[in-house]
């Protein structure tokens, strides 16, 4: 039986270096499939790891039909064996509905990989769908790490090392930026406080791993 698969967690976790590893098993056995992604920082129509890796992906606009895409592509007699979709976050819900009926209707595997939360700790729109539709939901296994060295659990939106707490929810950017607007992953008390890797250097009387 075809599965829908979300792989989750927050950033500089390695979803997009999962699949672009799911990509080359599945293509490794002789298995060929489609790969999308969207707003990928590497720019349109890229799947890009941390590590150095990217490959060409479908950019996913918000008005692109993916059943029908893929339908599409079967009808015009392609073989699908899987679809991989990266930054499923940024999908439209109708986009993660679409999703299921590829697995459904047309018994092709879906593994989607993204970030359960923004910068304001609420979840996207596209993993919220994911969450009530996927038939597995799994946690990616490499934590990723605040600067305290707790387990990092939540995204941060900062400006010059500042958090931002307020804006729009989906602003293209990278853990390792150093442009204007950044990200970076922080612990559940760091975030709630608002301390920053670049705060702490100044102060952080509550800093404390054990607490």
């Amino acid at each position: 039986m075809a599965e829908l698969t979300y792989y989750c967690g927050t950033m500089d976790s390695g979803k997009s270096t999962l699949a672009l590893q799911t990509a080359h098993n599945h293509q490794s056995r002789g298995r060929t499939g489609l790969i999308f992604t969207s707003k990928d920082r590497a720019g349109s129509g890229v799947i890009s790891s941390r590590l150095g890796l990217q490959r060409d992906a479908i950019e996913v606009a918000p008005s692109l039909d993916l059943h029908r895409f893929v339908a599409d592509k079967l009808s015009g007699g392609e073989r699908i064996d899987y679809v991989i979709c990266d930054e499923a976050q940024f999908y439209e819900p109708s986009q993660i509905e679409q999703l299921a009926k590829i697995v459904d209707g047309l018994g092709i595997d879906v593994f989607a990989f993204g970030i359960l939360t923004d910068f304001r700790t609420s979840l996207f729109p596209g993993s919220a769908r994911l969450v009530e539709l996927a038939d597995r939901v799994n946690t990616l296994q490499v934590e990723a790490l605040c600067w305290c060295g707790a387990r990092a659990t939540h995204n941060a939106r900062t400006s010059a090392g500042v958090m931002i707490t307020e804006g729009e929810q989906v602003v293209v950017g990278d853990v390792s930026a150093d442009n204007e607007i950044a990200y970076e992953v922080l612990c559940r008390r760091h975030h709630m406080r608002n301390v920053t890797a670049r705060a702490s250097q100044l102060v952080d009387p509550t800093f404390n791993t054990k607490e």
